[in-house]
């Protein structure tokens, strides 16, 4: 991790400390294939699903970014991770994300996940696209024209995989 980020793991109670990065994210309607203008009690259940451990990244007293890791699959697909991150504006490209995915990473191995895999990677991500690949994950399939870019028309998505084990 750089020397300025901490991660540690919350519970719903950390929820209010998140939600504003959350919802900034979900709201520029360019990475997030989820709703605009989620309630407070719809954006909770999408971050802190059942069976979803999740991360706040602080760089001193401001929390930076938050991630959340959980089974990609249930049951016989629960050997294989899924992980979600949002940065806050004013600490993007600065290492939180690069520091949040090393740990969440290394938690996913600790916890005996074979692999890990994006479900849905927009391709103009480009920040995010860049940063996996660093971290060893390969596109292994592409959503043609899967996501609705505000801008950009519809865009394609990856399904990114990487072995952990």
């Amino acid at each position: 991790m750089t020397d300025a980020t901490v991660v540690h793991e919350i519970g719903e109670e950390g929820f209010d400390r998140v939600a504003p990065i959350l919802r900034a994210a979900i709201d520029a309607g360019d990475v997030f294939a989820a709703y605009d203008g989620m309630s407070p009690e719809q954006l909770r259940a999408y971050w802190f699903k059942p069976g979803t451990r999740v991360f706040e990244a602080k760089v001193g007293a401001d929390t930076a970014g938050t991630a959340y890791l959980r089974p990609n699959q249930p049951g016989r697909g629960d050997h294989v991770a899924n992980a979600g991150f949002a940065v806050g504006a004013a600490h993007r490209g600065k290492g939180v994300a690069r520091d949040l995915c090393r740990f969440v990473l290394e938690t996913a191995r600790k916890q005996g996940y074979a692999a890990m895999q994006f479900n849905f990677v927009v391709s103009t991500n480009a920040p995010a696209v860049k940063l996996w690949e660093d971290f060893g994950f390969a596109t292994i399939g592409v959503i043609p024209g899967g996501f609705r870019h505000p801008s950009r028309g519809d865009v394609d998505v990856y399904i990114m995989h990487r072995k952990i084990l």
